[in-house]
């Protein structure tokens, strides 16, 4: 029986356990597994909170369908039944810019209709196509990229926005190699982006012409999806799943490499042995653990930065807001000085998100572009976001029922250089057998990130196991 210990009870660590056990299993391995988590609860950023009729979500508020590992994950945990796709209207997604809000265009015709890009704006785009592809290897910035083949203009309306959304980052800093690899390597292998579209989709329809694929109606991007109860469902499930102990409130200061293994110091003064350890904190907080046993790894991951986010909730009786919340919500073009990165209409895209009758806005401040946010009094940040509900939504109502949540260090960031740091990273952690890293600091911040990382990290557990 090889005993494998998790640290950190996110969904990383808790689909990392649930792994383990699940390909040992069917490979006839014997393991004993234990997750090691410092707070009181599991979930990590994952938390469903449910107050007077309402779901907040604390962090994420689900997944894409578009891959398949979450959703291999629901059925092997038998919740699949459960999954809650959202509303066909959330496809519509809105950009604050110059002083309104316009639907983001999903296809060519409707961009050219639409008003939020200017002509001049639109053929600066057109001449993507005549740019050559850059070939010096530089890792190159989102913003530095998004003005080089696309135009300041779409840089401001499109590209910022986007990165906000997913990331909380400034495009100033971020890294196009390790936030968006697939676009990079669209540009490299097709020489551009409008010529990438143009022979990919001309591949698909020769494959369904032949019968080799079928069009999905999901969508490129896939449909957002969740739970009826909240997100938290799906981290819920998972750690019911796990054969293994969980233990809450049970924080790792220290691991120190031991004959056959490793030794964990707990932050109670207790002491634990392991065959085999996979950290799935985040990674300041495995820096900390890792500092004495390999200062440059810990050094390593103390360089990968976090940004602030102050999630803000807004509840209010529906008859109070005279706008349509047909849709998703909307981010803020950068351009226009907002104190909000944007707003998601979340009582329009699941249901039971708030009381009948009523609605829940939520809104996120701060990221990378305004990390002081995250020191603003409550009644400020309540303030400001009303401020800008007022100026781009026209509410002018109170809200009925108000949640605010602080992360002071929410979405790791993939800055210039990650990738270089990566791989450092690796070369290090390869003189300790037996320990690995996982989580969203490494190979992208979404849930189907966090599951498919955890998949291939479980995969590296078994086949060392084999091989011994």
């Amino acid at each position: 029986m090889t005993r494998i210990v998790v640290i950190g009870a996110g969904i990383s660590g808790l689909a990392t356990a649930y792994a383990i056990e699940y390909l040992a299993g069917h490979a006839g391995l014997e393991v004993e597994t234990q997750v090691l988590e410092k707070l009181d609860r599991t979930g990590g950023k994952i938390h469903s909170i449910k107050d007077q009729g309402y779901i907040c979500e604390w962090g994420p508020n689900g997944f894409l369908d578009n891959k398949p590992m979450t959703l291999e994950l629901c059925d092997r945990l038998d919740i699949a039944g459960q999954l809650l796709r959202s509303d066909d209207n959330a496809r519509k997604r809105f950009i604050y810019s110059e002083k309104m809000l316009h639907r983001l265009p999903e296809n060519g015709p409707s961009f050219l209709k639409s008003p939020l890009i200017s002509w001049s704006g639109k053929l600066r785009l057109a001449s993507e196509m005549l740019i050559p592809k850059r070939r010096d290897g530089v890792d190159e910035t989102l913003a530095d990229f998004g003005r080089r083949r696309l135009g300041a203009e779409a840089l401001n309306k499109l590209i910022a926005p986007m990165v906000s959304g997913i990331f909380a980052g400034d495009p100033e800093t971020m890294s196009l190699k390790s936030c968006f690899p697939k676009i990079h390597s669209l540009e490299q292998e097709y020489g551009g982006l409008i010529k990438a579209m143009l022979r990919l989709a001309k591949k698909k329809r020769a494959e369904v012409k032949e019968g080799k694929v079928v069009a999905s109606a999901a969508g490129p991007g896939g449909i957002l999806t969740s739970f009826n109860e909240g997100i938290q469902e799906l981290s819920d499930g998972t750690a019911k799943a796990l054969a293994g102990e969980l233990r809450t409130e049970a924080g790792v200061a220290k691991i120190e490499k031991k004959e056959g293994g490793y030794l964990l110091l707990l932050e109670d003064g207790s002491q634990l042995d392991a065959e085999l350890v996979v950290g799935a904190a985040p990674a300041y907080a495995a820096a900390n653990m890792l500092n004495e046993l390999d200062n440059a790894a810990a050094e390593l991951l103390h360089g990968i930065p976090y940004a602030t986010m102050n999630v803000v909730c807004f509840g209010y009786q529906q008859d109070k807001i005279a706008r349509d919340l047909n849709g998703f919500g909307y981010l803020n073009a950068k351009a226009e000085g907002c104190n909000t990165l944007g707003t998601l209409w979340d009582s329009s895209i699941f249901p039971n998100r708030a009381p009948e009758g009523h609605v829940l806005l939520r809104s996120m401040m701060g990221g990378g572009t305004n990390p002081g946010a995250i020191d603003l009094s409550e009644d400020e940040v309540k303030a400001r976001t009303m401020a800008d509900l007022k100026q781009i939504m026209g509410i002018e109502a109170e809200p009925d029922f108000v949640r605010i949540f602080r992360h002071r260090k929410a979405i790791p960031q993939y800055v210039v250089g990650h990738s270089q740091r990566l791989q450092q990273l690796d070369e290090r952690m390869a003189q300790y057998p037996g320990l690995f890293l996982t989580g969203n600091a490494f190979g992208g911040v979404g849930l189907n990130d966090c599951v498919n990382s955890s998949n291939l990290v479980a995969e590296k557990v078994i086949e060392l196991l084999k091989a011994r």
